[in-house]
């Protein structure tokens, strides 16, 4: 896709985007065979065709348009036209849409390509593609479309690695393919295997690898910045790629969709990926704790005590409580080996959370006032949204052991989400502004382009724009 800012005579194409108050206003412009059939509603469609032309009329709803909604309309067109659109020059009319919204669509219709398994076939990716906008200058559009292409190829490889089946993203396959990407993008590579892991001591880590077939591969992505005096961001994504839930087995019923337990490490690439490719001026420590949750005749065992990265000792009271586990050595290990700025960690933790918030947002803690502040914020604005939830000491009481230090679940059936959260705060050594976003109701799910729950590439908006907007 090109987009160019001179205006041909001819057009065979023509996107024309419309409010529902500023259809009201220009229909008495148009052939009066249209106006029964399109009113400007969000989603909706109409293509009108002639000798010349094909004009698509696109509906963004009420007249107050946000900037995502922009990219949800661009979305879901992206979607349904795909079939019918041209290779051809196209010119895109929407005088009341500024600049940042222009930029929403165009995402939005490359990110409306996605399928999977994903391949760039779709018209909107062949180079004879253009787009056309009256009043955009050139040098604004050429970073446009490369903001857009950075955030496409970004979430399409978060959605597409947390589409596959399990047995297209083995540990070895995925580990692979992170090495290659370092290498792609000039990242700096680290993983441990299990016997360097043993060395170091990530014991937590371990004890879910344990069970596994595959060895361990505790891996560190570095994005590093030429900017000098650069703020850093570390991140820890929940690397699970397939949950069995060990020997606290977990029901069979939609067992299937537990290869989506890696939505933070998805979440966490994306960024990683957006950030290469448009040269921020940050520094990125990502830290991807990669196994499956497996069963085995060596498998972590419920009253199991271990020993974390940071020295802290935990009871296991149930082994499908796994993902603080290895993010507890995550964050542990990010923290006492680097200095960052900030620290967020991201998974799809909890069923508490997809009870609280189902799919509407994503459950965040933090002790830093205006770091949870900007995540709120950040979250309003890319529809990536989260609610904060506190982090109050009396829950710390919940995961007291007699045992050990730590016990990784209460017994009390009631606020996981929060009770795990806590438990994270115990291995962040102290770092000031930390934040835990839990992300299990809102990564996968109901989507567009599937017939059942996939992935929804939530996470690297929310991150990208967090990074790269910050002061």
């Amino acid at each position: 896709m090109k987009l160019i800012n001179k205006k041909n005579k001819q057009y065979t194409q023509i996107f024309q985007l419309f409010t529902e108050e500023e259809w009201v206003k220009s229909s008495k412009n148009f052939n009066k065979n249209i106006s029964p059939f399109f009113t400007g509603k969000k989603y909706e469609t109409f293509v009108y065709t002639n000798e010349e032309s094909i004009t698509y009329f696109i509906g963004l709803g009420k007249s107050t348009v946000q900037n995502f909604e922009v990219q949800q309309v661009a979305n879901k067109f992206s979607q349904t036209q795909k079939d019918r659109l041209l290779a051809a020059p196209t010119l895109v009319l929407a005088d009341f849409l500024h600049e940042k919204q222009f930029e929403e669509f165009v995402k939005g219709l490359l990110i409306g390509t996605y399928q999977y398994p994903f391949e760039k076939k779709h018209v909107f990716w062949n180079t004879k593609f253009e787009l056309h906008f009256e009043n955009v200058s050139q040098k604004k559009l050429d970073h446009i479309i490369q903001k857009a292409e950075a955030l496409s190829n970004g979430q399409i490889a978060c959605q597409e690695w947390l589409n596959k089946p399990a047995n297209l993203k083995k540990p070895d396959i995925f580990s692979l393919y992170l090495k290659n990407l370092a290498k792609k993008h000039e990242l700096k590579y680290t993983v441990f295997n299990r016997k360097k892991c043993e060395e170091l001591g990530l014991g937590a880590y371990l004890a879910v690898n344990q069970a596994s077939a595959y060895d361990a591969a505790f891996t560190i992505l570095e994005y590093k910045t030429s900017v000098k005096n650069a703020k850093t961001f570390g991140l820890v994504g929940k690397c699970i790629l397939f949950d069995t839930g060990g020997i606290s087995l977990k029901n069979s019923a939609n067992l299937h969709y537990m290869k989506s337990d890696m939505g933070g490490a998805t979440a966490v690439l994306g960024t990683l990926i957006y950030a290469a490719e448009m040269n921020l001026p940050v520094n990125i420590i990502a830290v991807l704790p990669v196994t499956d949750n497996a069963i085995s005749e060596k498998a972590l065992l419920p009253s199991d005590v271990i020993t974390a990265y940071n020295g802290k000792t935990i009871e296991v009271l149930d082994t499908d409580a796994e993902g603080r586990l290895v993010l507890a050595d995550g964050l542990s290990y990010l923290s006492k080996n680097y200095k960052t700025d900030f620290l967020i960690d991201l998974a799809t933790l909890t069923g508490s959370s997809v009870r609280m918030f189902g799919d509407t947002c994503g459950a965040m803690f933090s002790n830093n006032e205006d770091l949870k502040n900007l995540l709120i914020k950040t979250g309003d604005q890319t529809n990536q949204r989260l609610w904060n939830l506190p982090l109050w000491d009396i829950w710390k009481d919940e995961i007291q052991s007699d045992v050990a230090d730590l016990k990784n679940l209460s017994i009390k059936p009631v606020g996981d989400c929060i009770i795990a959260a806590k438990f994270l705060e115990q291995f962040i050594e102290n770092h000031p502004k930390w934040a835990h976003l839990d992300i299990a109701g809102v990564a996968f799910g109901n989507v567009g382009y599937a017939k059942e729950k996939a992935a929804t590439g939530y996470g690297v908006q929310l991150l990208t724009d967090l990074i790269e907007n910050y002061h």
